[in-house]
């Protein structure tokens, strides 16, 4: 599971966000892109649009799921 202690510093403010076991798999930007960005510079991805639908919420659950590293957090 996610370290909520332990987040990247690109997520956007809330509840969803990557934390720096991210190994740049690029899973959660093809399950999810709406809500997930790489970060070119430092090669991770963070949440930069939290869910606003319940579309977008099960598209970022799906993503939290099959992350390979569980890098990916929601404490709501």
């Amino acid at each position: 599971m996610a370290d909520p202690t332990d987040k990247v510093g690109s997520n956007i403010e809330g509840t969803w966000y990557v934390d720096s076991n991210c190994i740049d798999c690029d899973l959660c930007r093809q399950t999810a892109p709406d809500n997930f960005e790489r970060n070119e510079d430092e090669g991770y991805s963070f949440v930069y649009k939290q869910p606003e639908s319940p579309e977008e919420e099960e598209l970022c659950r799906e993503a939290l799921e099959e992350c390979p590293v569980e890098a990916i957090g929601d404490d709501g």
